[in-house]
């Protein structure tokens, strides 16, 4: 059996080519079982995994944590917001605790960049970045990807823009990663003060104007404007944002081609993305929810038959 290059996934920079292959193939598996009347495999029974959150996460939590239950895992679940972090514990102190229960796997969302890296240095368990700052976001790419391939029949060649708040979002960082790392070509598109300075460097281009990037791609990803990662505020107004960046029904009938429109969640309707183009048949934003599950399962059994029992 061929397996992961890496020991954790804290981001789609340390994979490679056949990494994301062998996480597609084993989706695809999961992906036929959670449509069975019974959605549960007995993989994971002997393994133990802390889903740590140390920053609110309703959507990526709930996924990551049926995933692990879909592959009979027994989890552990810990809110940062309602713990003795609050009480000045450090994070390695955190951690060691809930391996001292003998855990085998962590999933951690946390603000600071680079906090599964170090975690990863510093205690004995196989780690799953599932956000960490404004740096990396590896599943959501991967789940991204997964649904680009499943629509489009491949990600090589495709022409992929990423629409919105780059500057702040760990999805498009990882999102570029993977979407280079597979053949596809990438830009960027958003208000200037919403681009990072060198993204260009990254491999992909830049363009501000969402009619011209539309014209351009096969599919749009809609972020939404990160509003509680600004400290200070980079446009006038969200209506004009809205004005000058929002997918609406007008702007889409205005192209002479279908294009498949995609959203990370969740959706600020009316800013990003109107509901009648979120809901549209085009929209695979939904797909990607439940690609979510099937792809965070492929993850965790892949990462989990690595453990040295």
């Amino acid at each position: 059996m061929s397996e992961l290059s890496v020991d954790h996934l804290l981001g789609i920079k340390y994979l490679n080519e056949k990494d994301i292959e062998l996480i597609f193939k084993t989706a695809d598996h999961f992906k036929e079982v959670i449509n069975r009347p019974i959605k549960k495999v007995p993989s994971l029974r002997d393994i133990t995994i802390a889903n740590l959150f140390f920053e609110n996460s309703t959507r990526t939590r709930l996924s990551f944590e049926l995933a692990e239950k879909r592959l009979s895992a027994d989890v552990v679940n810990f809110s940062a917001a309602s713990s003795s972090v609050k009480k000045g514990e450090t994070l390695i102190d955190t951690v060691n605790n809930i391996l001292s229960m003998k855990v085998d796997m962590v999933v951690m969302r946390h603000p600071n960049p680079g906090a599964g890296i170090f975690l990863s240095r510093h205690v004995k368990a196989s780690i799953i970045n599932a956000g960490d700052g404004a740096h990396e976001h590896p599943t959501q790419a991967l789940l991204d990807s997964y649904s680009i391939r499943e629509r489009l029949g491949e990600v090589a060649g495709k022409k992929v823009v990423i629409v919105g708040d780059i500057l702040h979002s760990r999805v498009a960082l990882s999102n570029i990663f993977a979407l280079k790392l597979q053949g596809a070509e990438v830009k960027v598109c958003g208000p200037k003060t919403l681009l990072p300075k060198h993204i260009e460097s990254l491999g992909v281009s830049v363009e501000t104007d969402l009619k011209k990037a539309l014209e351009w791609c096969d599919v749009a990803n809609m972020l939404r404007v990160q509003n509680e990662r600004m400290d200070i505020s980079y446009f006038p107004s969200t209506r004009e944002y809205a004005q000058q960046f929002q997918l609406n029904k007008r702007m889409l009938e205005s192209l002479n081609k279908e294009i498949v429109i995609m959203h990370p969640g969740p959706i600020n309707r009316g800013v990003e993305i109107t509901s009648d183009v979120a809901d549209a048949e085009n929209a695979i934003i939904l797909d990607q929810v439940q690609n979510g599950v099937a792809v965070r399962m492929a993850v965790i059994y892949l990462l989990a038959s690595k453990i040295n029992r």
